[in-house]
């Protein structure tokens, strides 16, 4: 699937891990004011075609994720998963021929409680 920025600085190539089925929003502090829904691929499925040099990287907190937006318009087209970064979050918003609504309800994930900051508690007698 291809898809672009607003401005079309920007243009992706993307092979879906498992279509529209892994289409979910976050509630990270980042995510809820993004708004976002996203889709999954492999590092390998994600292809800059066109503008590589007008995006732009934000990174935050562990600096895991890396989230990246197109210069001039300031639309998020993918990220690099904190979770897994062996994927990309692909911002289903940008996808050629894709409108968001038609997804109907889309699941949320728990960005908030992720599973990288739980703390352990020390081990008894240690």
């Amino acid at each position: 699937m291809r898809g672009t920025c607003h401005c079309g600085a920007v243009e992706l190539e993307v092979a879906l891990s498992d279509g529209f089925a892994t289409a979910r929003r976050c509630d990270c502090s980042f995510c809820r004011r993004r708004g976002a829904i996203v889709v999954s691929a492999p590092l390998s499925g994600v292809q800059i075609l066109r503008g590589a040099d007008n995006l732009t990287l934000y990174q935050w907190g562990t600096r895991t994720a890396r989230h990246w937006f197109c210069k001039t318009c300031g639309i998020y087209t993918h990220h690099q998963r904190r979770s897994n970064p062996n994927e990309y979050g692909i911002n289903l918003a940008i996808l050629a021929g894709v409108n968001p609504r038609d997804l109907g309800e889309v699941p949320s994930a728990d960005g908030v409680n992720h599973p990288a900051d739980a703390v352990r508690a020390p081990l008894k007698g240690a």
